[in-house]
């Protein structure tokens, strides 16, 4: 693990309890006297904090310096996907946040089951335990909209990937939509005939997920 997360880092005295308690002393184990790193992941530092106390239930930690220093993804890459299964979104999240998505927007294209739910609050917490362990000091953003016209209506400048002559190849779009599992319907096709469709170079069909992780691992790294 590269930091510790906790919200309030910065600030000159932090009280450290429940989860963030158990990880360090009970996982770690952690002394009095040692110095640990946390960010807050709302700013570009990393806060050193000593381990100035510790009872059975909390303990208190110190201030001892912050350094400016910034670990975030060279470009940019906003992902428009149209929803699958949550669970599989949510094994996916680390992996896109590692590669260095910095923003999604879930979508409830035709395709996707209407009683699939995103639960934010999840994909949040997967989101810092990534971040955490790769360093990387910014998290994705989210959102989910309704249909793919209020995608369009947000975002123009979109390249969608699909199956297609034209491969993605060494193309580094700043934003992209993928379809669900089964593709885009006919209606969505017709709505989406004039952006440019870029496919990759392989003969064998990806999932959503796979599609995912692989065109973002193509723009980014």
């Amino acid at each position: 693990m590269q930091f510790v997360y906790h919200s309030q880092s910065g600030i000159d005295i932090l009280k450290i309890e429940k989860d963030i308690y158990n990880y360090l002393f009970k996982v770690r184990r952690e002394k009095v006297g040692e110095t640990i790193p946390f960010r807050n992941l709302k700013d570009s530092y990393i806060y050193y904090y000593r381990i100035d106390d510790v009872s059975k239930r909390y303990a208190i930690l110190s201030l001892r310096e912050k350094i400016k220093k910034e670990v975030l993804p060279k470009r940019y890459l906003h992902i428009g996907w149209c929803v699958i299964e949550p669970k599989t979104i949510e094994k996916s999240i680390h992996f896109l946040n590692e590669i260095g998505v910095s923003k999604i927007s879930f979508i409830y294209c035709d395709r996707s089951q209407k009683n699939f739910k995103i639960n934010l609050d999840k994909l949040h917490k997967i989101n810092i335990s990534s971040s955490q362990q790769c360093g990387r000091s910014s998290l994705i953003e989210f959102e989910i909209l309704k249909n793919i016209e209020e995608f369009i209506a947000k975002y123009k400048d979109f390249v969608l990937i699909n199956f297609s002559q034209k491969k993605l190849e060494n193309k580094k779009p700043q934003r992209v939509l993928i379809g669900c599992e089964g593709g885009f319907s006919d209606k969505e096709l017709e709505i989406l005939k004039n952006f440019e469709t870029l496919g990759f170079d392989t003969q064998m069909v990806l999932k959503s997920e796979t599609a995912a992780i692989a065109m973002s691992s193509k723009i980014l790294i």
